[in-house]
């Protein structure tokens, strides 16, 4: 067993094996994330990995107008930095914190060390990797072809799946930033939401009270990623899995 509670666990680190995590224990360090910190800036090399458990990071991209809108966004089912382990040390985008929390640090250094050795954590990031450019492929069609009334409700609901809390604390311009459309029109679909009783908005907390509701709303986008991203599978098969993988021939 990880000596780390069932409720403070980052999916990636609770499915490594015993004898893996043990190893890179001494050398993850947790940190409180807040709410709109930078972890990564464009063009900067990469110093760190995060594994977040309770933060939710936004990974965004910017043009040159100064504007930028999420393309993904990473939680308790993922790690913030994958171009340590595929290469080029550094990304296009920043890395900046959506929800305030913990997460674990690791140096970027180790993590490509272990990811090089093989195994079960070269395993689990190919196979996060993948997962990733899904949800970003996925988030890139939606912000194109659905109407923004489904993007908040897919956000809302992509925010919740990574949280124990139904309260999402951020502005509606922020929102707005993130899905890349204008505050009037997300000021406009937040109120419809509110009226039809699906949240309750005051300054910058969003509250979900009925999940079912904003299911309905959304698109088919959400069902995509959440079932790519796998982050309401229990960490006990997750570990079945790479097991299962590392037997093969």
């Amino acid at each position: 067993m990880h000596p780390l509670p069932d409720f403070d666990r980052n999916q990636l680190l609770g499915a490594l094996p015993a004898a893996t995590f043990q190893l890179l224990q001494p050398y993850l360090k947790r940190e409180l994330l807040p709410l709109g910190s930078v972890l990564y800036e464009p063009g900067v090399p990469l110093q760190y990995a995060y594994f977040p458990t309770t933060a939710i990071v936004s990974l965004q991209q910017g043009i040159e107008s100064g504007t930028s809108l999420e393309v993904a966004g990473v939680g308790l089912e993922g790690m913030v930095g994958v171009a340590i382990y595929l290469g080029g040390g550094s990304t296009p985008g920043a890395a900046v914190v959506q929800t305030a929390g913990y997460a674990y640090r690791l140096e970027a250094r180790l993590l490509k060390h272990e990811f090089e050795r093989g195994g079960a954590m070269q395993y689990l990031l190919l196979r996060y990797a993948k997962s990733l450019m899904v949800q970003i492929a996925q988030i890139a069609a939606c912000n194109r072809h659905h109407l923004v009334e489904q993007q908040l409700c897919r956000w809302l609901l992509m925010t919740l799946d990574r949280t124990p809390w139904q309260e999402v604390i951020m502005t509606q311009q922020l929102v707005a930033n993130m899905l890349g459309v204008r505050r009037e029109g997300v000021t406009a679909v937040a109120g419809k939401l509110q009226d039809a009783g699906l949240i309750r908005y005051r300054r910058g907390h969003i509250t979900v009270v009925q999940r079912a509701g904003l299911e309905r709303h959304t698109c088919e986008c959400y069902d995509v990623i959440r079932t790519e991203l796998g982050y309401l599978e229990p960490v006990v098969n997750l570990r079945a899995k790479v097991a299962l993988a590392l037997r093969k021939p």
